[in-house]
């Protein structure tokens, strides 16, 4: 529980800095419009600080560390949400600059979000795994 707690405090760190760096850098380069860099810092929230918040409290009554899904989950979602942020960044920082990209810069950005966002959709696949595997071995030990 606590690790999942530390781990929502670093995503919210994150989230209010993407937020702040939006809003000081757009107004920096007097840029007015929709950007992917204005995502980041609700990306960094929901998916960051708002889901380790949801698996600390399941990790208070249930030992999701025991759970080999789990542990996977960390892994994967821990790499795929700051990767598509990332990218997210960099696409947005491209956006606001007027930054002529090649095609292969422009896709090598979009082809490594898209990596990043498929990470976090196997991690959230394993979270919920996990979740189910500890319903069902809860389900077991109760009839017992």
């Amino acid at each position: 529980m606590k690790k999942c707690l530390k781990i929502s405090l670093v995503y919210a760190i994150a989230a209010l800095a993407g937020g702040v760096f939006y809003r000081e850098f757009t107004k920096f380069n007097d840029y007015m419009g929709a950007t992917s860099l204005g995502k980041v810092h609700t990306h960094l929230f929901m998916l960051g600080m708002a889901v380790f918040l949801i698996a600390a409290l399941f990790a208070k009554d249930i030992d999701l560390n025991g759970q080999k899904t789990f542990k996977a989950f960390m892994v994967v979602y821990n790499i795929g949400v700051p990767l598509a942020a990332v990218m997210m960044a960099v696409r947005g920082v491209t956006q606001i600059l007027g930054t002529a990209l090649s095609k292969g810069a422009d896709a090598s950005i979009s082809g490594i979000a898209g990596i990043g966002h498929i990470l976090t959709g196997v991690g959230i696949i394993l979270f919920l795994v996990t979740l189910l595997k500890c319903a069902n071995l809860r389900k077991v030990s109760n009839k017992n």
